[in-house]
């Protein structure tokens, strides 16, 4: 996915992603003696040996631009720094932990994108398959799981259309409704569709939501359960679970997200309920370990990685894309894979350079603009800058 002189490599991956997604015996599943091997991640970290050019750097992002989260940085699979800033709950004056729990938003979605092709590569459906396969009243015929996971689908914004009923009829907002109360809510009131399917990247929650409740009706399983027994365990994210208001009253977790100021607060609601497009709610250090999990094949083959980290719509000045759960980056000779999530007072960025071995993660809990000020932390760990498309332009926008 190089982007100079890109035509040959964009024309394979385009080739191999087919190949990934037509049917499910076209690429290797993980052999059963490399799912039993144990994930070999280094969790050692000496802060006496930090990196000082990124502590210092931290320190300031802080102190200067209100950075209020955890961070992790690791090259060649070895934390070479990790530290907490500020408050879990700024009501209470907790400290974070390094092994606080943040609403990972959007974040969500690379994880969502993985059960997918790991069901895929398993049999248990086809990415060519559509939502009305699994969803027969669903009212927009033709629409794709691959056109889901790559943001093609054209559909709404569940967000905001849920949102604009629950306020119009008066419900309680207090009680998180799930996928499956979305899907009917579709089907009932047919919201206008924001263009034509496969026509355009049009970044939206409504796919993941969906492609949530694809997995729900594959598996059987709630997708918390799903996710936990496919993913998190045998990853070894202990760290790690999927929390729905629709099965919490309260979702047990200590950090809070805080829109902006320290006034603000953010109280979970109903649309704290459907996951799949958020939900999933974890560390600093399980973010790092599902990196090493992935980079060993532990959740599913290379070919079916290679298809999701493959550009699936048409680039952006040249260095941005979007793959199946991932947002890309080229730049340098580097494969960088990311995402950015931003929900309900929570504003993290996940990437990690496939080319270099590098890894970096912010989660913050204080929405604001810290996290567009990382260029010196990209060249101090060897990454390139990726500055546009955290959270501007080409459908980047607040609810990603």
């Amino acid at each position: 996915m190089i982007f100079r002189s890109c035509i040959p490599v964009l024309v394979f991956l385009s080739s191999l992603a087919s190949s990934c997604s037509c049917s499910s015996d076209k690429a290797k599943s993980p052999t059963d003696s490399e799912k039993e091997k144990p994930v070999k991640v280094d969790l050692s970290y000496d802060a006496a040996k930090a990196d000082k050019q990124i502590d210092a750097f931290m320190k300031n992002l802080h102190a200067k631009k209100n950075f209020n989260g955890n961070v992790l940085v690791a090259k060649n699979g070895k934390i070479v720094y990790q530290n907490t800033f500020g408050w879990a709950d700024y009501l209470h004056r907790d400290s974070l932990k390094i092994n606080s729990k943040f609403e990972l938003a959007s974040v969500t979605k690379p994880m969502t994108a993985t059960a997918i092709l790991m069901l895929a590569e398993r049999g248990k459906l086809k990415l060519d398959q559509t939502v009305n396969d699994f969803f027969p009243k669903f009212p927009y015929p033709g629409i794709t799981i691959k056109m889901l996971l790559s943001h093609r689908s054209g559909l709404m914004n569940y967000v905001y259309f849920v949102d604009r009923i629950w306020k119009a009829e008066h419900k309680d907002e207090r009680k998180g409704i799930s996928n499956a109360d979305v899907m009917q809510l579709i089907e009932e009131h047919h919201p206008s569709v924001y263009t034509k399917a496969d026509f355009v990247f049009h970044y939206n929650n409504s796919n993941f939501m969906i492609l949530g409740a694809i997995i729900e009706k594959v598996s059987g399983m709630r997708y918390s359960q799903f996710m936990k027994e496919n993913i998190f365990n045998p990853c070894g994210m202990k760290n790690t679970a999927v929390y729905s208001k629709s099965e919490y009253d309260k979702i047990p977790v200590d950090v809070v997200g805080h829109d902006r100021t320290w006034r603000y607060s953010v109280v979970q609601n109903f649309l704290d309920g459907p996951v799949g497009d958020k939900g999933v709610y974890s560390t600093v250090q399980d973010l790092f370990i599902f990196d090493r999990c992935m980079r060993q094949n532990k959740l599913i083959s290379k070919a079916w990685q290679d298809s999701a980290y493959a550009p699936h719509n048409p680039m952006v000045r040249g260095h941005f894309n979007y793959g199946y759960g991932w947002r890309t980056f080229t730049g340098n000779g580097h494969q960088v894979v990311y995402h950015t999530g931003w929900w309900h007072g929570f504003r993290h960025i996940y990437l990690r350079d496939l080319t270099e071995d590098r890894t970096i993660v912010l989660l913050g809990n204080l929405t604001n603009g810290s996290l567009l000020q990382l260029d010196e932390l990209y060249k101090m760990v060897g990454m390139p800058v990726v500055r546009k498309g955290a959270y501007t332009g080409g459908g980047d926008s607040s609810d990603d």
